[in-house]
């Protein structure tokens, strides 16, 4: 089991809710869904951990046992590490997206199935940011259903449909994200991030709950505004040397192990088991 991220939520096991809540578009009880991972989990020979963070977080949440779970960076996270300027620039192309312009990618997680409220003013980001950057937005597929999408302007570009969010990764200058483990995979790329955490406190606390201190620990600086976000990019060079501290400690922290030959480690490992 390769996984797909680091838990910043609260996964399985481990999720602190009422006895009522219920769960996926089908509304199974807590008991039936971590039933459910406990099914995948059984099939299991070994399951990847990406940190010693992932490694005790998996024991509680997915209750696998330690002897199970094998310590190295993603496979998939090779891609991200090798990528070329010729692949770059094939996937600007095949969307029209400008070569001479910075990409920022705003990749938020959901909040409600089916349903996405977008809290980025897009007329003023394009008003001061169009003549150097274009935007692409790429919403979580269990909001995308629901989404409505906005029109093509030159400047906002929807990928939403767009099947493979690493492909975006290595052609955006500037992540905008929230409380999604896409952050865990574009630290490889070791480029800025700004988290947009608007409902923080509803999120965190009525929802599903943190495994991390996002307060303390996000590699770059909360913004509860679009105003602020703006701001950050405005001042892109300040935004970033002041996150610098907290971006190498995440880094030791949550990807020691990424590097460019991650799937051939895998494989090694598996030979020798």
């Amino acid at each position: 089991q390769t996984w797909h991220g680091t838990p910043l939520k609260r996964l399985a096991h481990d999720i602190d809710v009422s006895e009522d809540t219920t769960f996926y578009r089908s509304g199974v009880s807590y008991e039936q869904m971590c039933h459910s991972y406990d099914v995948d989990v059984a099939r299991y020979n070994y399951m990847i951990s990406p940190n010693a963070f992932c490694t005790k977080v998996f024991q509680t949440s997915f209750q696998i046992n330690r002897e199970r779970l094998i310590e190295t960076g993603y496979p998939r996270n090779d891609f991200i590490s090798n990528a070329t300027k010729e692949e770059c620039d094939a996937i600007k192309n095949k969307y029209h997206l400008p070569i001479d312009k910075k990409i920022v990618l705003y990749a938020p997680t959901w909040r409600v199935r089916d349903k996405f409220e977008l809290m980025l003013d897009l007329e003023k980001m394009k008003e001061k940011f169009s003549d150097e950057y274009v935007l692409i937005l790429r919403l979580h597929h269990f909001s995308a259903k629901g989404w409505k999408g906005v029109p093509a302007d030159g400047f906002v570009y929807d990928l939403t449909d767009y099947e493979s969010i690493e492909d975006l990764y290595i052609i955006t200058d500037i992540l905008i994200t929230d409380y999604s483990s896409v952050m865990f995979d574009y630290a490889v790329l070791d480029r800025p991030m700004l988290f947009f955490t608007y409902d923080l406190d509803e999120y965190r606390d009525k929802l599903r709950g943190f495994n991390i201190d996002i307060e303390k620990e996000a590699p770059g600086p909360l913004l509860y505004t679009s105003d602020e976000v703006l701001d950050a990019i405005e001042h892109l060079d300040e935004t970033i040397e002041n996150s610098k501290q907290r971006v190498d400690a995440f880094h030791e922290t949550y990807i020691p192990y990424e590097c460019e030959n991650s799937s051939e480690k895998v494989f090694n490992m598996m030979q020798g088991k």
